[in-house]
């Protein structure tokens, strides 16, 4: 595995490669991120992995100083995945000149669910991925479905830029007790992280409390999402939101909707103790 920090160079190394397959990644390697670069082969050759922890999607009072940052245990775990090319671009590296362009993703999409409780995130991330899709210029990109509201914008911006990428969505990885496998998880005490699975089942209650409806209407739905997050909140969770959405765009879902029977997703984010997690469980 050839390891690459400067763009001219992976550009160079990936001339004439017009079927590469790509996994943006903020390092901190777990399972999850593994299963991408898997998948990310299933789809294209050569397999090129990034890690960058990018300090414009992380809010002034966010752990970008503690993010952890495990470059030689993932440097290891990339070359038993057969990953062709990992590029780590420095701060410099990436951002020569301050990044004073950015890509803003529409309100209705990037400012609801995580774009609330975490205002300019997905402006820094819809900006970094776009710039790293310029560097390394895949035929295919491989996102996982923990971060739903992510992906579909970086689908969106995809489409609308009429970029030459295809995005590939890769499924959820959980621990054997079903908690959803992440990077952060790591900031969990012992007492914690055995309590950290409840946020999982606070979505199948949720999913199972509403297929169970005889018919579903928005009042009835609001309140089930009431009840989740009180719920949550009783065992001493801090939930930032259970949402019930459409699939399609992540919108409230209408009467009509409902009645039309469109695809729901449930969504969540809380923080326990001080370790912020998020989750989701298509309906």
């Amino acid at each position: 595995m050839k390891i690459i920090s400067d763009i001219q160079e992976l550009r160079d190394h990936l001339r004439g490669q017009n079927r590469a397959s790509f996994v943006p990644t903020m390092g901190n390697l777990h399972e999850g991120h593994l299963s991408l670069m898997r998948l990310a082969r299933q789809h294209g050759d050569p397999v090129v992995a990034s890690i960058f922890v990018n300090r414009l999607q992380f809010g002034p009072n966010e752990d970008f100083d503690s993010y952890p940052r495990t470059m030689q245990a993932d440097i290891e775990k990339l070359e038993k995945e057969g990953v062709y090319i990992l590029f780590a671009p420095t701060e410099r590296d990436l951002y020569p000149q301050p990044q004073e362009y950015r890509v803003n993703p529409p309100q209705q999409l990037g400012d609801i669910l995580e774009g609330e409780f975490r205002p300019g995130f997905f402006k820094g991330v819809c900006t970094v991925v776009l710039k790293l899709f310029s560097c390394v210029q895949p035929k295919v990109a491989v996102f996982g479905k923990k971060d739903y509201q992510q992906l579909m914008i970086i689908r969106q911006m995809a489409k609308q830029f009429a970029l030459p990428v295809e995005i590939i969505p890769g499924e959820t990885i959980r621990a054997q007790d079903g908690l959803a496998l992440s990077s952060r998880n790591g900031y969990l005490s012992t007492e914690e992280r055995a309590e950290a699975p409840q946020l999982q089942r606070a979505l199948q209650e949720v999913r199972e409390q509403v297929l169970g409806l005889n018919s579903r209407n928005t009042q009835t739905l609001s309140d089930i999402e009431k009840e989740a997050v009180a719920k949550l909140a009783g065992r001493g969770w801090n939930p930032d939101y259970i949402a019930i959405r459409k699939q399609c765009d992540l919108a409230p879902p209408s009467n009509e909707n409902l009645s039309a029977g469109e695809p729901l997703v449930i969504l969540t984010a809380a923080k326990l103790g001080k370790t912020r997690l998020i989750d989701n469980l298509e309906i």
